[in-house]
């Protein structure tokens, strides 16, 4: 509690105490998910078995394409891949053994040390949405996204006790040049928020100027010994692997910063309509990705990805929360514990445009299906509209009250004395009520998960209120949220130090939009 709210405490009694208490400003963020619940696994072993075997399979007699990248094709054929053209064909077994140098788990530090994650084993770790081109909220609508929208966001994120990470491109900001928007993008991040980030893949100078402010933040030789970023490689599925991502990460990992390696599948468009056959498909990609990461440095931080939605066959459009992503995602988390990786995947999806009945019904599906399927990184946690179209103001803080509700589920059952409740049963005995009982009166304010959002109140005061639905009460929180924000602190000289890289890096080249 601040030392103003205790003030209030002792002037205004226990009334004035709990209404300080509710409405004071915290930038409390939440240690990382720790699961202490099972995890839900659809495949037997021998299902586990034939998609192995087959992505192995397709490796060695289809191979993979690492296009307009001779370097690549170079460092393969000296691992000992078969190269014909731009195709890279592995005998069967190569990939598992390259990437056995791949980390289980890793730390990606924060410039404020106590917001540190553990990406990896039992953890789960949220970032927020990630590359929308829109933004849309009640008072503006659907619109481009611009600089402003972006550091709104990166200030949501900081103020969301549930989030975990600031993440990456939370919108594109497309008032700034291309060339340069990834500049301002980092630069938020990193003085307006002090959780962990995600560096810029757009293109392999970019990844190299990620890197080098990161070396202004932290310190040169902090950077090359610990992982201070993690960063989105996607394959362009089907089993393409291009110039642009795959040079930033050879950057990444070459300066030991962590990548996601992660298939974009949208099934019956960029994988096969079955099952079995996408995450045959996702295995064999993220075998070669990763094998590739340990070829450019053994040891190398990676975590295995999973971008899974299917499609509407009378539309074409994506769908989300749906039952065949589901076992795609829970089947891709067992194939990455076989292999002993961290997994990236689901996330708040949904394809509705507005946060309605519909996103709700999709996100919860998806986050659900996260946290049982042992995803340790989950991307687009909170803001995720319109099939990742549009970053939503409103949603964003939506899902970030509902990452909550899986911080307490993964806690699983408390057995302990107190969990037991043995004395508040025979305290109260037949007949009677636990509302005032000692064990209650003790537990009351961690025994349950409490939103901060939704609406609990009696139906007279609800209507007496304006009778505000969700949408209208995510508005008003994050207006609340964004007039109270206060800049964590970072020493000024590097606050300088940044500015002046930004400014020299625009100034050296032209603006361009393409």
């Amino acid at each position: 509690m601040s030392e103003a709210a205790a003030r209030r405490r002792v002037r205004g009694g226990g009334g004035a105490a709990r209404r300080a208490e509710r409405t004071a400003v915290s930038v409390e963020t939440a240690r990382y998910i720790e699961r202490n619940i099972p995890l839900f696994e659809v495949l037997n072993d021998e299902a586990l078995e034939i998609i192995e075997h087959n992505a192995e399979t397709l490796l060695e007699e289809i191979g993979v394409n690492f296009v307009q990248n001779p370097g690549a094709l170079e460092r393969w054929r000296e691992a000992g891949a078969d190269i014909k053209g731009e195709r890279v064909r592995l005998p069967r077994g190569l990939a598992r053994e390259l990437i056995r140098t791949a980390p289980g788990q890793y730390t990606q530090h924060a410039r404020n040390p106590e917001r540190n994650v553990v990406i990896g084993g039992r953890n789960l770790v949220c970032a927020p949405v990630y590359g929308p081109p829109f933004v849309r909220d009640m008072d503006g609508g659907r619109r481009y996204a611009t600089m402003a929208d972006f550091e709104n966001f990166v200030k949501l994120g900081y103020m969301s006790k549930w989030l975990h990470h600031s993440g990456g491109t939370v919108c594109e900001p497309t008032d700034v040049a291309v060339n340069k928007r990834h500049l301002d993008m980092l630069k938020a991040h990193m003085t307006l928020s002090d959780k962990p980030f995600m560096g810029s893949v757009t293109d392999p100078q970019r990844a190299q100027d990620s890197v080098e402010m990161c070396e202004i933040l932290f310190g040169k030789d902090f950077v090359q010994e610990n992982t201070v970023m993690t960063s989105l490689i996607n394959i362009n599925s089907p089993m393409t692997f291009d110039d642009v991502m795959m040079g930033a990460l050879e950057i990444y990992a070459r300066n030991n910063q962590a990548c996601i390696i992660s298939p974009f599948i949208v099934g019956g468009a960029m994988a096969p309509v079955s099952v079995a056959g996408t995450l045959t498909q996702v295995l064999a990609e993220v075998l070669a990705g990763i094998a590739y990461s340990q070829i450019v440095r053994p040891g190398a931080p990676v975590i295995m990805g999973a971008f899974v939605t299917s499609i509407d066959m009378n539309s074409g459009a994506p769908t989300f929360g749906t039952p065949e992503a589901a076992h795609i995602t829970y089947g891709a988390g067992q194939l990455a514990r076989r292999l002993g990786l961290p997994y990236r995947s689901a996330g708040a999806f949904t394809g509705s445009k507005l946060p309605d009945a519909q996103a709700a019904y999709e996100t919860a599906n998806s986050l659900n299906m996260g946290l049982l399927s042992g995803v340790n990184f989950m991307l687009h946690a909170c803001g995720w509209l319109e099939g990742g179209l549009v970053s939503s103001f409103e949603k964003f803080v939506m899902d970030a009250d509902q990452l909550g509700a899986l911080h307490h589920f993964a806690a699983g059952v408390d057995m302990s004395e107190n969990g037991q409740a043995m004395d508040a049963i025979r305290e109260v005995g037949p007949g009677g009520h636990y509302l005032g009982c000692a064990h209650t009166q003790a537990n009351f304010k961690s025994a349950f998960w409490r939103t901060d959002l939704l609406d609990y109140k009696p139906f007279e005061q609800w209507s007496e209120e304006g009778e505000r639905d969700t949408m209208v009460l995510a508005n008003a929180r994050m207006k609340k949220q964004l007039e109270t924000y206060v800049q964590p602190p970072l020493d000024p000289g590097i606050t300088e130090a940044l500015n002046t890289y930004v400014a020299e890096k625009k100034a050296s080249m032209p603006d361009a939009f393409g």
